[in-house]
């Protein structure tokens, strides 16, 4: 009888254990929603690192993303498309084209939406420090 287990102590290292995956995996779901969509050194397109040599140069009108010097070009080429201003000679400018675009501007949007949404504010809520 000399190894008695205390089922207090076994049951509240056990919660500790499960609390602490499950803020792990909450500050990974943070950390991957940020890191993913709001990183300042890179094109929010492709990925690129931006450095002074390939970052665009201001254009006549607000660009609402942060993109290297090729990826600004398309998407003003994409935003005059849609003024009706077509490029003939950027003949790969197609349908499938215009739709990754808009997809891909959709995609930003519904991200947006969702850094805006209560239960992701609530998840920041949750993470930040407690004052003890």
């Amino acid at each position: 009888m000399g190894n008695i287990i205390c089922l207090d102590e076994k049951l509240k290292c056990s919660r500790k254990k499960k609390d602490a995956l499950v803020r792990k995996r909450k500050l990974l779901a943070v950390r991957n929603i940020f890191r993913c969509t709001h990183c300042v050194s890179k094109c929010e397109k492709c990925g690129v690192q931006i450095r002074a040599e390939n970052r665009p140069e201001v254009p006549e009108f607000r660009v609402p993303y942060t993109f290297c010097d090729s990826c600004s070009e398309e998407y003003i080429e994409y935003i005059e498309t849609l003024k009706g201003k077509k490029d003939e000679t950027l003949y790969w400018h197609n349908d499938a084209w215009m739709k990754v675009w808009a997809t891909w501007i959709e995609h930003q949007g519904a991200v947006d939406s969702y850094l805006k949404s209560k239960e992701f504010e609530r998840l920041l809520d949750e993470l930040k420090p407690n004052p003890t």
